[in-house]
């Protein structure tokens, strides 16, 4: 990881918040709508009020069950070559999630996303080397009753083998997710050996409410002991206080509370402090992702994060550009810089536009280079007395060139990134070859990938073990991109 860590909070601040979260847990507690949860945290210490579901915890309970965390977390892929842990191999970069809408790569028009949109950018997550996790970027309108996340998990396994993160209600939901990683894996015991597959939610309803349902999630997922984590998301003027002190205060105290949960579930499970805190326009209170307080309290998260040594995750770099132009740039690149100057783990943000509802292809691409980028940064300036290169500097002395030496031919490749998509050629070269922009090139290079023809992941025996197993599910076929349009 960069080595040098930008911090926003003073030690004494990180500590102040810790304490205000432990105050709020203590005095004002969450209302907890699981009554399994309710009882997990009576059986634990905490009080919990019958008559409205409120749970306060003290402040011993919580810090004893958060340092059961472990300060390691690996998303797991079907081939473990693509597996990776944090913070081992950080910083990683994610696909955002869940977007409703797609940018159409041949119309340039915003639709509903069907299942097929979901392989094609299964697709392009695999061979876009930038990005390290393939969170299921967009929903599915096609999927038969009854198997509308299945039919998310079974067509981005099927073209993607990196690690896949995605949701599914608990219950029969979950259990369908998880039939069909054992159908892929050849047996439960297999599947549970390498689960390739981690599971997300959003347990609290900021401001400090626990749901039913994701709160049964994380539950049923620490019993399992498979991977899983949560994420806070509280907004800044509408879901938590209009300071950011204030929403990075409850929002920590929310994560705290989930931590603690997860613990009393099955100790020593994995987790990710995972965060997606803003500030509302309050101009129109609109939800406002792209802002720079986005950045700053996800870099705050962080350093909370740190504070308990727990790996991290963020949705940053996100953008409430409904186009791939310079103001997505500036708010992505921006906030993204800021979260890994803070030594944020993973960085959620490939692919996702107007405010996380679309995914837009050429965005996707962009944000590739971002990653890439945001990957060199980290290696840092890698100092050694060869890379010094002393005796070379004194070889060509004043005036020279080091155009030519050995040392220049072995590292020109690698010294420095070489962008695919940022143009860095004269104004006349670049003239002459079209005069495109960065969303054009973008576009051109994931409609190259996704003309291409591409075979599945599954193996037939495999295809027709899922098909034996789960009646009407979607094709989930992959057809080459008509390029002519």
């Amino acid at each position: 990881m960069f080595p040098r860590i930008a911090e926003l909070l003073m030690s004494d601040e990180v500590r102040r918040i810790h304490e205000a979260s432990l105050e709020i847990l203590e005095n004002v507690g969450l209302e907890v709508a699981n009554a399994r949860a309710r009882e997990l945290y009576r059986r634990h210490g905490c009080r919990v009020n019958a008559e409205n579901g409120r749970v306060t915890m003290p402040a011993s309970i919580v810090e004893q069950f958060v340092q059961m965390v472990p300060p390691k977390f690996t998303f797991r892929a079907r081939n473990p070559d693509f597996d990776r842990t944090i913070p081992d191999d950080a910083p990683l970069t994610m696909t955002a999630s869940s977007a409703p809408n797609l940018i159409d790569p041949t119309t340039g028009e915003e639709r509903r996303t069907t299942s097929e949109d979901i392989a094609r950018i299964a697709r392009l997550v695999n061979e876009l080397p930038g990005i390290d996790i393939f969170s299921i970027s967009v929903l599915a309108d096609d999927a038969p009753p009854g198997q509308y996340s299945l039919t998310r998990f079974y067509t981005a396994l099927k073209y993607c083998q990196k690690p896949v993160r995605g949701s599914g209600d608990p219950g029969n939901d979950s259990q369908s997710i998880l039939q069909l990683a054992y159908t892929i894996a050849g047996s439960e015991a297999a599947y549970k050996d390498h689960p390739f597959i981690t599971h997300h939610y959003c347990p609290v309803i900021s401001p400090l409410k626990m749901d039913e349902h994701s709160t049964e999630s994380l539950i049923f997922f620490a019993e399992q002991g498979l991977p899983s984590h949560p994420t806070v998301v509280p907004n800044a003027g509408l879901t938590s206080p209009m300071t950011l002190v204030g929403t990075l205060a409850q929002g920590n105290a929310e994560f705290l509370a989930l931590a603690a949960l997860t613990q009393m579930v099955r100790p020593e499970t994995p987790t990710v402090y995972a965060s997606l805190s803003t500030v509302a326009d309050m101009r129109t209170g609109v939800y406002a992702p792209g802002g720079i307080e986005c950045g700053m309290l996800n870099m705050a998260h962080a350093q909370m994060a740190r504070y308990y040594n727990i790996p991290s995750c963020g949705y940053i770099g996100l953008t409430n550009s409904k186009l791939v132009d310079a103001q997505a740039g500036f708010e992505k690149a921006l906030s993204c810089m800021a979260g890994l100057l803070a030594g944020m783990h993973v960085l959620q943000f490939v692919g996702l536009i107007e405010s996380l509802l679309a995914f837009d292809f050429g965005m996707a691409v962009i944000d590739n280079e971002i990653a890439l980028m945001l990957k060199r940064l980290a290696r840092g300036m890698e100092m050694s007395q060869d890379n010094l290169a002393l005796e070379e500097i004194a070889e060509i002395g004043p005036g020279g060139m080091f155009s030519t030496t050995d040392r220049t031919l072995r590292l020109m490749r690698t010294g420095a990134f070489l962008p695919e998509i940022a143009d860095r050629q004269p104004r006349q070269s670049w003239a002459s070859r079209g005069s495109d922009d960065a969303q054009t090139r973008a576009l051109q290079r994931a409609r190259k990938i996704l003309s291409q023809s591409c075979e599945p992941l599954f193996s037939p025996e495999i295809e027709e073990r899922i098909r034996g197993q789960f009646a009407g599910l979607v094709a989930g076929d992959l057809r080459p991109l008509e390029t002519g349009a």
